[in-house]
């Protein structure tokens, strides 16, 4: 942990049930003030949960990040596409709350959301960024080794206005080097 960010008392770990209402709240503010997501009604509470369940039905990680004993920050990984061929494929979502932004916290999530994904066998990681000028996200994933592989113009129509979704991508473990287990 980077002690000068104000990081020595975060703790990152699975996500539960419990931490629904603060994961709700922390998406919430995205949906209703930015671009991150593309979603423009915040899913209430039962909705979260669901999507919390279908995530670990499918042994993915959904990680929380506690800081100073409070959810600050979440992360998780899902399936990039649904067909059979893109299931080494993941994507990754990280929501920070709003007022504990550029303190490190999305970095130490999505860190330890690659070495989990790549210690379960996945090869790629992709993020579908919501607004090409988006800096902070695109920054975040720059400095954990994603690459911008592509830009989708004016995907998303959200707060009156076109919306580009930045396309990154960065290996997983052997990444495409070698076929996993069992295939070729």
């Amino acid at each position: 942990m980077n002690d000068s960010v104000g990081l020595a008392r975060l703790t990152i770990r699975a996500a539960t049930e419990r931490d629904i209402s603060r994961i709700t709240d922390i998406y919430a503010h995205h949906v209703l003030t930015g671009l991150a997501s593309l979603e423009v009604t915040p899913p209430d509470a039962a909705e979260m949960r669901r999507r919390l369940a279908a995530v670990i039905e499918q042994e993915l990680p959904y990680l929380v990040a506690e800081w100073n004993g409070v959810v600050a920050g979440y992360a998780y990984a899902g399936p990039y596409r649904a067909r059979a061929a893109y299931r080494y494929t993941l994507e990754d979502s990280v929501y920070v709350h709003h007022a504990l932004g550029a303190r490190g916290i999305g970095k130490e999530l999505l860190e330890r959301l690659i070495k989990e994904c790549t210690a379960g066998g996945w090869r790629q990681m992709v993020a579908v960024i919501g607004d090409s000028a988006n800096r902070a996200s695109i920054a975040l994933h720059k400095a954990c080794g994603f690459k911008q592989v592509g830009l989708l113009p004016a995907v998303g129509c959200k707060f009156g206005r076109w919306i580009d979704c930045v396309l990154m991508q960065r290996s997983l473990g052997e990444g495409d080097a070698t076929l996993p287990t069992g295939e070729g």
